[in-house]
């Protein structure tokens, strides 16, 4: 069988990222036709990456043997790049049978039809759905309880995108074909439903941009997204608001005592 030949599981997968990434869907065919064009990783680069960028974004991680043996993440999103590849080559069951098998094993739901780049981490990873047409770039971090979720019963796409360096704190949901922009931060339990501009934060229920930072980089000289984890610093829009509030009330109050000492005056 020919390096080249699309059905041939590397490149068959190799050939899905390439049009996820790129945004060109026949990017995958023109560089099966074109033998000057470098093949696209392997599902085995493709592991290799995930595993490094989880020594790299969680302190826990003490050894890589450690994140190969004991991360559920790591095994689910190995599974799924096998399951996809099957996927793109035409097969049905047997995708949904390997995403089954992964449910059961690691708790994360990951539809094979998803679209997911290079070096992906679902840290803890207890409770995440990623639906069918679910697309995510390079460099993503989801925590558990996140669900990449649609809004229709239609067939076509109807689950979010989402760009590069993406963060997804721990039990958001993002709903709906939107697309989340590059850099983007989601804080836990926040109900995305609408789409994010590049680089900004989004808090609550429904989910408000509270932060815009498009000036943030795309990637550094090596190639890499930069990965924002400090999820944890969220504005609080609420807190702000009622801060607003009584520092109003506390001038009004001191403007009436003025009027009546005044007028309180012979």
């Amino acid at each position: 069988m020919s390096r080249t030949d699309p059905t041939h599981l590397d490149t068959a997968l190799g050939h899905s990222l390439r049009a996820t990434l790129d945004e060109a869907p026949m990017a995958g065919i023109e560089a099966a036709n074109d033998p000057t064009t470098p093949l696209p990783p392997s599902w085995w680069s493709l592991v290799c990456e995930d595993v490094a960028c989880v020594a790299q974004r969680d302190p826990a991680a003490r050894s890589r043997f450690e994140v190969w043996t004991l991360y559920p993440g790591v095994h689910a999103v190995a599974l799924h790049r096998l399951a996809h590849a099957l996927w793109i080559g035409g097969w049905r069951y047997l995708p949904r049978w390997m995403s089954y098998v992964a449910r059961w094993w690691t708790h994360i739901d990951i539809h094979p039809g998803a679209r997911i780049g290079r070096r992906f981490f679902i840290d803890h990873g207890t409770g995440v759905v990623i639906g069918e047409t679910a697309e995510i770039g390079d460099d993503c971090t989801l925590y558990h309880g996140v669900t990449l979720g649609g809004t229709s019963w239609q067939a076509g796409k109807r689950h979010p995108t989402l760009g590069n360096g993406v963060v997804v704190g721990a039990g958001a949901k993002v709903l709906g074909p939107i697309v989340v922009g590059h850099g983007v931060r989601v804080a836990a339990n926040s109900v995305v439903i609408d789409p994010v501009p590049e680089g900004a934060t989004v808090v609550g229920i429904p989910g408000r941009v509270v932060v815009r930072e498009a000036s943030r980089p795309r990637r550094t000289a090596e190639g890499f997204m930069p990965v924002d984890l400090n999820h944890h610093l969220i504005p609080d829009p609420v807190g702000r608001a009622m801060t607003c509030m009584l520092a109003r009330i506390q001038e009004l109050e001191d403007r009436l005592d003025q009027h009546s000492d005044k007028g309180a005056q012979p």
